[in-house]
């Protein structure tokens, strides 16, 4: 049975210096439908606090747009998110500092897949293994 996981998933301390040419800052406020996508390279979303899902919604709409760079989050980034981060389409993040980067990669490989489909792919998993 295939996994729901995406295959990459980056996990950058706070301290990564990033380099960000081609990329777009979304604002928690911003429609993610009225962003021009054609040119980026990827796509920074914050948490302004660990409590702020707003981030996960514009993940899964951009992804859903057909977006296929990097979707980062950046902020108040814990590893006990990073799992449904991937789920909704992130493809990397940056940890707050005090996180521990080696912890959270222990802890996405807790699940080898889940029963509900992810934004990659989106079919359930019983309809996974029948197809």
């Amino acid at each position: 049975m295939s996994s729901t996981m995406s295959p990459t998933f980056d996990i950058l301390s706070a301290d990564t210096p990033l380099v960000e040419s081609d990329w777009l800052s979304l604002g928690n406020d911003a429609d993610a439908h009225a962003v021009d996508l054609q040119t980026l390279a990827g796509v920074t979303l914050h948490f302004p606090k660990f409590s702020d899902g707003r981030a996960f919604s514009q993940a899964v709409i951009l992804r859903r747009r057909g977006f296929g760079g990097d979707i980062r989050a950046t902020g108040d980034v814990l590893i006990d998110q990073l799992l449904q981060m991937q789920r909704c389409g992130f493809s990397s993040a940056v940890l707050r500092a005090d996180q521990d980067a080696a912890h959270g990669q222990r802890l996405m490989q807790h699940y080898s897949g889940f029963y509900q489909g992810d934004i990659r792919p989106t079919a359930p998993r019983f309809a996974q293994a029948s197809a």
